[in-house]
């Protein structure tokens, strides 16, 4: 695995003639987690995707390590980055170990089968997401909360330096929301992969992030570390609703509580 820094720079990014994100900078750095957090529909996923060459870039650009001079084909950058998206193909007919292989594609020859090295990966993709158990059930038979399990082990089974993440912790029960955002933790900490994550829990982008990007109508509203970004005049600014934003005096950790209608009626 080659660890890295991969940047977007001044993105504007469009769906056919209208633009959705307006000059959005944002550095994934190794050994980091970055948070991108907003409403709906201020251009978090579109950001993400575009990081990974996804989504047609209007106007600004992305780097994937700025010192490399050439430019990486699909699958050099297929072997640098990797994106777990909100959507993905069900696959039918196959078994939970035969989809957390594919993520070893990028690494494999052509009409080459399965070495050591990727048969090793795949084990540990499985056995940090929980799932080893699981390696023979076919897909079909999963709920949503174990199919992300199985979807999030492809990417960590591809092995890259960049790892982007479109809400990974949809569809998980509590503990598997801890565990994911623990192996988050990890995989920046212990790995120096540089992570993005998409998160619209923000208690959990407080608990996970170094850095966080707070998007507003596809604009950056604020970005820094949480204490800096996750204000309260930041969050009921762009959410519309009063948030109160509490900080552990002993620990620096935020905490962030939205006030809604019946709020004081329950105290």
């Amino acid at each position: 695995m080659t660890t890295g820094t991969l940047a977007g720079r001044d993105l504007v990014l469009a769906y056919q003639r209208e633009t959705v994100v307006h000059g959005v900078s944002v550095e994934l750095r190794a050994g980091a987690v970055t948070a991108l957090i907003g409403p709906n529909g201020s251009g978090k996923s579109t950001v993400l995707r575009s990081l990974a060459r996804l989504h047609p870039i209007s106007g600004g650009g992305v780097e994937l390590d700025a010192a490399d001079a050439a430019p990486l084909s699909a699958k050099e950058f297929a072997r640098r980055v990797t994106l777990l998206s909100q959507s993905r193909p069900h696959p039918s007919g196959l078994e939970v170990h035969d989809v957390v292989a594919f993520g070893r594609h990028p690494h494999r020859g052509r009409f080459s089968g399965l070495g050591e090295a990727d048969l090793a990966a795949i084990a540990h993709a499985m056995d940090v997401t929980g799932i080893t158990d699981m390696a023979h059930r076919p897909v079909d038979q999963l709920s949503g909360g174990e199919l992300q399990r199985v979807w999030l082990a492809t990417c960590l089974a591809q092995d890259t330096g960049v790892l982007l993440l479109d809400e990974p912790t949809n569809h998980l029960d509590l503990r598997y929301q801890v565990e994911t955002l623990d192996l988050v933790r990890d995989l920046a900490d212990e790995h120096g992969t540089a992570l993005g994550v998409v998160l619209h829990d923000l208690n959990h982008a407080a608990t996970v992030a170094d850095q966080v990007v707070l998007l507003h109508h596809g604009r950056v509203r604020a970005a820094g570390t949480p204490i800096d970004v996750l204000t309260e005049e930041h969050l009921s600014d762009v959410y519309g609703l009063p948030v109160r934003s509490i900080v552990d005096p002993a620990t620096g950790a935020v905490r962030v509580e939205a006030q809604g209608r019946h709020h004081q009626r329950r105290r």
